[in-house]
């Protein structure tokens, strides 16, 4: 059992059940004993590989889509470039290499970072030693500026809420303990008022994932885009509207019991897009688009085949994988999913439809 189960037991015992959402934000965040402020995760060595560490064409082609939604937009001469939730630094650096040859974007970024994990902004800087980058803390620290931000599973790691439909109303999921080990159970039936559209497409049983910490992240980045232009592009898996359990733990490449190891797994649900776009009312967004049909949109069959020119033996294999394994339907190409916002009276970016 790990340290930080045992505090989770002791609060437990002290004052009652959590909500799944503080049980997450403590197995990620601890300072002492969470996921993310103690390790890379990341990599083959880590718990997971996201799209940016399977492949430099992901970053390479996401950098394409916001600098040709830069250009369409004028060339604004001083914006923000920004990445919440950045991993290694590895997408921004391959953004920036693939646009070195856009024609004065390199001039008009101002690089900025919004990572919580001592860890791993110090690999950031590492990966990113011959740029200027500006860490943050949270997006309300980005300059009032012009935006231009790449979100690739960040939504998902926010904390969720789990609420399960009774016939009286919904009754929270929680936490607490079972034979002194930590367990899953239900609160008291209660109305929640937001959930009460929900009733007309819900039955008894059924569970709806709220993420109280999504709609102003969501704003705040759409009011910069409203105010002052740019685009974002959130790339994450999920779907259009909540429904069903879908809290998930990662170790070792592989599905683990989110209760069993606090702060040594990874913890994620799905994303709801649909909740993403309600919050951003100021701005259009696009079409909700599978990754494979963006990338392909954007042009990486004609990227890889480029790139396979140059390679043999494994290393073709590999590559010929990889692309696989980020586009095809049976892999990240239909389970991921990615909408971009951008101002109502410009074109959306490059790779969606509106």
């Amino acid at each position: 059992m790990t340290a930080l189960a045992e505090s989770l037991k002791r609060r437990i015992a002290a004052t009652g059940p959590i909500t799944i959402a503080d049980y997450m934000a403590e197995c990620l965040l601890h300072p002492e004993h969470g996921y993310y402020s103690t390790r890379d995760p990341f990599g083959v060595q880590g718990d997971f590989t996201t799209a940016p560490e399977i492949s430099q064409m992901f970053g390479e082609l996401a950098g394409l889509c916001l600098a040709g939604a830069w250009l369409d937009q004028g060339r604004p001469p001083l914006v923000t470039l920004a990445e919440p939730g950045p991993g290694r630094g590895t997408l921004m650096a391959d953004l920036l290499r693939a646009t070195r040859g856009v024609p004065g974007f390199h001039d008009a970024i101002r690089i900025h970072l919004i990572e919580a994990s001592p860890v791993l902004r110090a690999r950031q800087r590492e990966t990113l030693a011959r740029f200027d980058v500006i860490w943050c803390d949270s997006v309300q620290d980005l300059p009032e500026a012009p935006l231009y931000l790449i979100a690739n599973e960040f939504f998902d790691a926010l904390p969720i809420r789990q609420f399960q439909r009774d016939p009286q109303g919904w009754r929270e999921r929680v936490i607490g303990l079972a034979d002194g080990a930590l367990s899953f159970g239900l609160g008291a039936v209660t109305p929640f008022a937001a959930l009460a559209p929900r009733l007309a497409d819900t039955r008894a049983g059924d569970i709806v994932e709220t993420c109280a910490a999504a709609a102003p992240i969501m704003a705040t980045i759409a009011d910069r885009i409203a105010r002052y232009g740019g685009a974002a592009v959130i790339v994450d898996y999920g779907g259009w509207h909540s429904l069903g359990d879908t809290l998930q733990a990662l170790s070792g490449h592989g599905p683990a019991d989110p209760l069993a190891t606090p702060g040594q797994a990874d913890l994620t649900a799905h994303v709801d897009f649909e909740a993403l776009a309600r919050a951003a009312p100021d701005v259009a967004h696009t079409a909700l688009t599978p990754q494979g049909v963006w990338l392909e949109q954007l042009g990486i069959t004609a990227r890889a085949q480029a790139l396979a020119r140059a390679l043999t033996g494994a290393a073709l294999e590999a590559h010929v994988a990889a692309h696989r394994r980020l586009t095809h339907p049976e892999e990240m190409g239909t389970v991921f999913k990615t909408l971009a916002f951008h101002p109502k009276d410009t074109p959306p970016p490059p790779g969606y439809t509106r």
